[in-house]
């Protein structure tokens, strides 16, 4: 085996994000804190640049761990990250739990050692809650102000009861202090005093002004006023179901309306107090009031960090969520609703009609060539700019004589047989009842594609020879060249059939909408790496048409030419590397080891900058799924090749470049398919379509068959 270079898959680039949707004001905050790059955040997550004052709660099972004792790294990080943020500007206050986990732990390992062999024999470490929490909170509270004292930030200790709250003044004076506190730059760490509370369990006793410290720390947020609430817990976020189950997704923004009535709570950590349900409760709580929160994991090191860059991590609650929801749900649809309305329209115009778009697509890409060009270069400066890969910037690139060879393609297309309405078969099912099969068209398609701006123009193209409806998402890096290429395009599409035929999605954050409409998206082609196919295919009941590996073989045969193979090889390889049908691998039997014909193609190989790092001579070639050729005078062996290897191409004597929806005369292509259903291979104008059943009849009824006599009789195609 000779691999003479890398993989060539098309990752998809991340994309830009959106701005200013519902923003929440804050009271001004420090725009540049955490380094804060908002450019990556998430649309929803923009109000954090505003964030200023922070209460961040840390869980019992955050604090400690599953044997009860301090989590000290995780105490440390939490404690980093306070550091960070107090050293910044923020005003942080911490609300911990724990008390009772620490004073567990501690009386447990008291009574052990006092134990007599007797009481080992039966030992009782049942514990009250009240004795635990008075001997924990010290312990606890010497922790913090421990590691605080070597970060060099000083806290205080506030214990606060349920009916504390309940005196009309007590909330002035609670005020005063804390502002007072962070005034100096002290951190006020908050804990419900459960040594002296006089009520049960937060379960049996939900009344009150909190019952627990989920609620105490949202009921601190609304009284001191805070830009943003984090609650740290031992999992992720907020999931639609138990998070140890493999069915239930991430919540990244909760929308009462939506989830509450979805959401199934499995089992609360063993060693709190409240669990994921107090959290919610007391997240839309908050949320309610005017606060947002954010349910993260307060296992990772950073999630505070990533969370005020504005990172799409945790669950968010935030009170215009609903807002939010409905306007991308109603964008998305929209939109596809658009594309099939528009579509319908464009299968009802004449064969000549739906042709003449196509000629003025063709006219219109010549005559603003010079405007493509033009955004297409600030295209491609900015990606060398910020240092991308030189093959990604290659397939970007539109080069001279590229709009020309685009133009030339479409009129080809246009010049087809009209596929729309083609009879594939007509059989006269009895006598004057007549049984039609035609293509139509698949309805309306979502393809999400590569950095090739040329990929928009092929895509579009066939989209109306065929009769479908089109929404597009290409990548960032080729942002400007794919939004003029998109107005030239639409600008001549005629406004009895709607410009809205063909939308082009900006924003990634719209993808994840587009992907559950499946009641009016008919299917997804992704052209990218096998991980974002496999992700879309995980995501969607919407059927996905895509090619999951890219990697093309060429087998030299122990017959071969070998001046042949060099030509091949070298044309598969050479013609263009950043191509998703260049060769990656060389394949070579056995017998050709050290042969003066195999010396010199390597050679050739190194001339081109391609050094060989091992060779394994084989005699056949395994299942490889994309485009494979065999290099052989031996027809026998290469006959045995092309009916055996299940590629969705394979070649003899040819080089695997051929491998392309234009070379092969179909016009353009949509991409390359290595699936089975429903297209293979480079995927055309028909592999956008379709068929129906069409039944011409004068009054026939079944009527259990009786007097129904079946001809099933073949009839020529009209």
């Amino acid at each position: 085996l000779f691999r003479v270079g890398p993989p060539h898959r098309e990752p998809l680039a991340s994309e830009p994000p959106r701005r200013g949707v519902g923003d929440r004001m804050g009271r001004g905050g420090i725009g540049g804190a955490v380094g804060m790059a908002m450019e990556t955040a998430d649309s929803t997550r923009s109000f954090v640049k505003d964030v200023k004052r922070i209460i961040i709660k840390v869980g019992t099972a955050v604090v400690t761990g599953q044997n009860g004792r301090l989590a000290m790294g995780r105490l440390g990080s939490l404690c980093e990250q306070v550091k960070q943020l107090n050293f910044q500007g923020y005003e942080v206050i911490l609300v911990t739990s724990g008390a009772v986990g620490v004073g567990r732990q501690r009386l447990q390992y008291r009574k052990l050692i006092h134990s007599s062999f007797a009481d080992l024999q039966n030992p009782q470490m049942n514990f009250d809650g009240k004795a635990c929490a008075a001997v924990g909170q010290s312990g606890l509270m010497a922790i913090y102000d421990t590691l605080f004292s070597q970060l060099d930030v000083t806290s205080s200790q506030l214990l606060v009861t349920d009916r504390d709250f309940k005196d009309p003044s007590f909330g002035d004076q609670l005020r005063e202090t804390v502002f007072a506190l962070l005034d100096l730059k002290v951190i006020p760490l908050f804990n419900e005093n459960d040594a002296i509370s006089t009520r049960r369990q937060p379960y049996e006793d939900p009344s009150g002004i909190f019952w627990d410290n989920d609620s105490l720390a949202a009921l601190l947020a609304a009284e001191l006023n805070a830009d943003l609430l984090i609650m740290l817990s031992d999992v992720e976020g907020l999931y639609s179901g138990p998070p140890s189950d493999p069915q239930s997704k991430i919540i990244h923004t909760y929308v009462n309306e939506k989830h509450g009535k979805l959401i199934s709570f499995g089992e609360k950590s063993l060693v709190g107090r409240g669990g994921m349900q107090a959290k919610v409760v007391a997240a839309a709580n908050a949320a309610s009031k005017g606060v947002p929160v954010v349910i993260a994991s307060g296992f990772a090191t950073d999630s505070i960090m990533k969370v005020l860059k504005g990172e799409k991590i945790g669950t968010l609650f935030h009170n215009e969520a609903n807002l939010w929801e409905c306007s991308k749900e109603a964008t998305a649809r929209e939109m596809a609703v658009a594309a099939r309305d528009c579509s319908r329209h464009l299968q009802k115009l004449s064969s000549e009609e739906r042709k003449k778009i196509l000629l003025d697509i063709a006219d219109a890409l010549e005559v603003n060539e010079d405007a493509i060009r033009s955004e297409n270069e600030a295209d491609v400066e900015a990606a060398q700019d910020a240092g991308y890969e030189k093959s990604l910037i290659a397939r970007m690139t539109l080069k001279p004589g590229k709009i020309t060879n685009l133009a030339r393609s479409i009129r080809a297309i246009a010049d087809m047989e009209d596929p729309i309405s083609h009879t594939l078969k007509r059989t006269e099912v009895a006598k004057d009842l007549v049984f039609e099969k035609a293509y139509c068209p698949l309805g309306v398609l979502l393809i999400i594609f590569e950095s090739r701006p040329d990929a928009l123009v092929q895509i579009a193209t066939l989209a109306i020879r065929s009769g479908n409806g089109l929404l597009l998402k290409g990548g960032k890096e080729a942002m400007r060249s794919n939004a003029i290429l998109h107005k030239v395009i639409t600008g001549v599409i005629p406004d009895a059939v709607g410009k809205k035929l063909i939308g082009l999605v900006t924003s990634k954050d719209e993808i994840a909408d587009l992907l559950a409409l499946d009641d009016v998206i008919d299917l997804v082609i992704p052209r990218g790496s096998k991980n974002l196919v496999s992700q879309i295919k995980a995501t969607t009941k919407i059927p996905v048409l895509g090619h999951a590996d890219g990697i093309c073989h060429v087998y030299i045969d122990k017959s071969a030419d070998m001046d042949m193979a060099k030509r091949i090889v070298l044309d598969a390889k050479v013609d263009y590397p950043a191509a998703c049908n260049a060769m990656e691998t060389l394949l070579v039997h056995k017998d050709l080891n050290k042969s003066e014909g195999l010396d010199d193609l390597l050679v050739e190989l190194e001339k081109e900058g391609l050094s060989s790092t091992s060779i394994y001579f084989l005699s056949f070639v395994s299942k490889i799924a994309h485009t494979d050729c065999i290099i052989t005078t031996d027809e026998k062996a290469a006959e045995a090749f092309l009916q055996q290897v299940d590629s969705a191409a394979v070649f003899h004597n040819a080089s695997t470049r051929f491998c392309d929806g234009t070379r092969f005369g179909l016009g353009a292509e949509v991409g390359i398919s290595t699936g089975r259903i429903h297209a293979r291979g480079p995927v055309g104008v028909d592999g956008l379509l379709t068929t129906r059943c069409i039944l011409r009849g004068s009054g026939q009824v079944v009527n259990g068959d009786k007097g129904v006599v079946y001809t099933h009789r073949d009839l020529p195609l009209q």
